[in-house]
């Protein structure tokens, strides 16, 4: 019979403007992130479907969104693009990336899973402070804040051609398996590290049907050594994010340098051009700094071209560029290199423990050539400090002399202090002079003009080419006395010199040495990963490629208390869409709770909605775990008549799983498909008596749900349209308190968006899709 009251509650309905592809519940939050079709990342609360957030495509992300995955703890949100091959870590407080980097395959699936395991050892890290915040001065803003997390978490990846990459923290790679073949539609480490379960679509020709394939992957190496694989994690996160931290310090740094600063080179180069006479430029100025007197031709370039006014601008703008970059260099830079070799130094006494790192593929080696290429780019980053400071100390001099020389030309007034020159100022000017203004052919034949006078600009170029004017080592005895000493050259307590080369280029070079030193662990982790077993479930019909492939079954879940993962997957048999239950222990030598179960729905509407007596009469359109006991489930009715009715239910495993050896009675066949042997598998016929929901007009398709918020959100078949429930739905009484306090929340928070007012919910929620506003009208 019918419920009186339905079992759960309806809290918000919207029509979308755009296809959702995606959508994926906050672990911890009443929050839904969805992707659409366009492209968009939005972020929208349960009550009401108000939108928190949205962030837009671009060409610099990418525009097609394949993935979605929440961090454990709700604070930060994944999704993987296909066309540029990028994987976005974004923050849940705001629509900015905090992290992104790119992989080799696009991504099609991501699952973001935390380790539950426990062990004194782990506990103890945990809990113990970590050094590097006692030892090392804070930096000036730490962009380690949304990359923290308690304990040990991994971002995994699975993509075309068999390609699965796990992230540490969601930031560094600890591991590329390999082994597996076609393209992954779900992905599942288990919480205690001991198995990672993959569906794969493999299609062997573009004619033939694609086919569903299952492996449970062994990955006991991780869980063996699951106290060494967390602190190798922790230190890859804090060289992953120290190498982010420096990257953007360095970008600050040359938003900093400005383009006027080339002024002069531009302006000196085009009077060499268009001057008559056959004295130099050096000399030019030689003579004005002797004599006081300039040519005509000096007189124009420095009067019409240059003007008091543009003098004093461009001076003001060198001082205050060169104190930005050299307080970035000093407060940023300097400090995350230094942290950067402390955690690398810790790095390597971690690697010369072989008993604990050598099976994890730690290489002290390598770790040393990353600690040489760290420290030369301190040396570079003291270079550039070196340049800054000679040149503030430069154009101060020489900007002041030539502002009253040409206050002298123009007949204006100069200030006695300004009139004081001493034969020291003269000399030091006239040494600047002598360095910078010499003409350079050559230099015009690469950069297109004769002068390199502003030296601080060609530090932050990002280019391969060598230093326009590299420092002057000649006279310098601690340049000769390497020269003369060849031990000294070779000893690893001295760090490479790269005098000709420009900051960007020995950073590139030491992220890439980086890079590779810990690129190794990946493939010795990834190539101790082996197959377990391998299930072929089902083949794939060419009429459901227009279903989105992020919304297709199977469905992937970790039970974390019994060190379970189920498969949930659907396969027709006479007509009925039967939902299939597949088990398998994460402890991959174990066969205890392994085996197959076949659900199917019987009639539980009265007769006044279905008057068909077929005890089979719904198939089930998607399948979801609520939770560890739960599944939930999208039912329609299988009877050929119009306004077919669809169910939104709460299915019990332990309606399912009564009797021990329920599952073990099918004899596996690897030789033939799953569906090949759909007769022979075990079925529940299950009658649900109370958890369920009539979606009325509603085409419903897809569900998306979350056991700790106990919230659902229904999609239709269409893309467009969704509803939000409540599933475990309380009294009367505490419902209507709820709704009152969700109320105000909602008034003194954010303004609800167009078209959806606060007090309309039940409006809302009452409504069938066609009194829904149109989706034109909707502002989203």
């Amino acid at each position: 019979m019918l419920r009186a009251m339905p079992a759960f509650r309806q809290v918000g309905e919207k029509q979308l403007p755009q296809e959702v592809v995606f959508m994926a519940w906050s672990p911890e939050r009443d929050l839904i992130a969805l992707a659409n079709r366009a492209g968009e990342v939005l972020l929208h609360r349960l009550a009401n479907f108000q939108r928190v957030w949205s962030l837009p495509p671009n060409e610099n992300t990418g525009k097609e969104v394949t993935a979605l995955a929440w961090r454990p703890d709700g604070k930060i949100l994944a999704f993987g693009l296909a066309d540029t091959k990028r994987i976005i870590l974004c923050d849940v407080e705001k629509p900015e990336s905090l992290h992104s980097f790119s992989v080799d395959l696009s991504i099609t699936y991501m699952h973001w899973m935390e380790v539950t395991e426990e062990s004194s050892v782990l506990t103890s890290f945990y809990n113990a402070e970590d050094e590097s915040n006692l030892l090392l001065p804070k930096l000036p803003y730490a962009l380690n804040t949304f990359f923290y997390f308690y304990r040990l978490n991994a971002l995994v990846l699975g993509g075309s051609s068999g390609f699965i990459e796990i992230y540490a923290y969601g930031m560094f790679k600890i591991a590329t398996v390999n082994g597996v073949a076609g393209s992954c539609r779900g992905l599942c480490l288990s919480s205690d590290l001991k198995s990672l379960s993959v569906i794969t679509e493999i299609q062997s020709s573009s004619d033939s049907e694609a086919e569903m394939t299952y492996f449970q992957l062994d990955t006991s190496l991780l869980s063996s050594y699951l106290p060494e694989v967390t602190r190798m994690a922790r230190k890859f996160t804090h060289i992953s994010t120290l190498l982010q931290y420096i990257k953007l310090s360095l970008t600050c740094m040359c938003e900093a340098w400005e383009e006027i600063l080339m002024q002069m080179d531009s302006r000196l180069t085009k009077f060499v051009q268009e001057k008559n006479t056959t004295t130099s430029v050096q000399d030019e100025f030689m003579q004005l700094l002797l004599w006081g007197k300039a040519s005509l031709e000096l007189q124009a370039l420095l009067m019409n071209q240059l003007t008091v006014k543009g003098l004093k601008k461009l001076g003001q703008s060198i001082e205050s560029s060169y104190s930005s970059i050299q307080k970035l260099v000093i407060s940023h830079l300097q400090s995350g290199s230094e942290a950067l070799l402390y955690h690398l130094s810790e790095l390597k006494g971690m690697a010369l423990w072989k008993q604990k790192y050598e099976s994890l593929g730690l290489d002290a080696s390598g770790i040393d050539e990353a600690i040489t290429a760290v420290g030369s780019f301190i040396l570079k980053a003291n270079e550039l400090l070196q340049v800054i400071d000679s040149s503030m100390k430069n154009f101060k001099a020489f900007f002041r002399w030539l502002y009253v020389a040409m206050l002298r030309m123009s007949e204006d007034h100069v200030l006695p202090e300004l009139n004081k020159m001493t034969q020291k100022d003269i000399t030091f000017v006239a040494d600047f002079l002598t360095e910078h203004f010499n003409e350079a052919p050559d230099l015009y034949n690469r950069k297109g003009k004769y002068f390199n006078v502003e030296r601080v600009g060609q530090y932050l170029k990002d280019e391969d080419d060598d230093l326009v004017s590299p420092p002057n080592t000649e006279g310098n005895q601690w340049f000769n006395f390497l020269k003369d000493s060849t031990h000294l050259k070779e000893s690893p307590l001295l760090f490479p010199y790269y005098p000709e080369k420009s900051l960007h280029f020995v950073k590139r070079q030491m992220e890439g040495i980086i890079d590779q030193c810990l690129q190794k662990p990946a493939d010795v982790i990834g190539k101790s990963v082996h197959q377990a077993v391998c299930i072929s479930l089902y083949k794939i019909s060419q009429s459901e490629d227009s279903t989105p492939q992020l919304f297709k079954l199977p469905f992937l879940w970790n039970d974390k208390t019994s060190n379970l993962h189920y498969v949930l997957f659907t396969m027709l048999e006479n007509s009925i869409s039967k939902i299939h239950i597949l088990r398998r222990h994460t402890d991959t030598s174990r066969s205890v709770s392994n085996g197959i179960l076949a659900v199917e729905f019987g009639n539980f509407l009265n007769s006044s909605i279905n008057e068909s007596s077929d005890s089979r009469c719904y198939s089930c359109l998607d399948a979801h775990f609520y939770d560890d006991e739960t599944i939930t489930v999208v039912l329609k009715e299988s009877v050929q008549q119009e306004g077919k009715e669809r169910v939104l239910a709460q299915l019990p495993l332990s309606s399912l799983y009564t009797d021990e050896d329920q599952d073990r009675k099918f004899n596996w066949d690897s030789v033939e498909r799953l569906d090949e042997q759909s007769s022979e598998i075990p079925t529940r016929t299950v009658f649900l008596e109370s958890q369920w929901r009539v979606l009325e007009n509603m085409k419903a398709q897809y569900v998306s749900v979350n056991g700790i918020r106990k919230v659902s959100c229904v999609l239709s078949s269409n893309l467009r349209h969704v509803r939000m429930f409540e599933m475990d739905v309380e009294d009367d009484g505490e419902v209507e308190e709820e709704e009152e306090e969700e109320t105000i929340q909602v008034a003194a928070g954010e303004p609800d968006e167009p078209n959806q007012p606060v007090d309309g919910q039940d409006n809302v929620c009452d409504a069938s899709a066609e009194e829904l506003p149109d989706e034109t009208e909707e502002l989203w």
